[in-house]
């Protein structure tokens, strides 16, 4: 074997510690995500009948009219993990405590207008839209 298998991971990489990397390497990976957007996915329904619409996105929460136009509002929610830090409470590990997982719960509001039956334009608000 060579010294180098003996040795072990190093503890600097490039002159950075390897939680450092890591993290800074994180948005890089997320630049590397491919698929369509929400907006690309749902701009597929521009122009669509509202039948099309509701079949894609299910039966919306709320309906509203005003002005000629119809509004389709539709809710999505997810609960999501957080990664926990073993350094959150700033002494590092105390002997016995081992973090839990942590959740949240995401949201997003997708909001269609329909002008004369179609899909003109819609809408995003919330943290889990992305």
């Amino acid at each position: 074997m060579s010294r180098l298998a003996l040795r072990g991971p190093p503890s600097h990489i490039g002159g950075m510690k390897p939680l450092r990397a890591a993290l800074l390497a994180l948005p890089l990976l997320a630049a590397c995500a491919t698929g369509p957007t929400v907006e690309q996915r749902l701009g597929t329904l521009i122009g669509r009948p509202e039948g099309d619409v509701v079949a894609a996105l299910g039966v919306p929460t709320r309906v509203h009219e005003v002005d000629g136009r119809r509004f389709l509002q539709f809710e999505q929610s997810r609960t999501v993990p957080i990664p926990s830090s073993p350094f959150g409470n700033g002494y590092g590990w105390r002997r016995g405590y081992m973090p839990g997982p942590s959740y949240a719960v995401v949201q997003c509001a997708i909001t269609f207008a329909l002008r004369d039956g179609r899909a003109e334009s819609f809408s995003l608000r919330g943290d889990g839209c992305g």
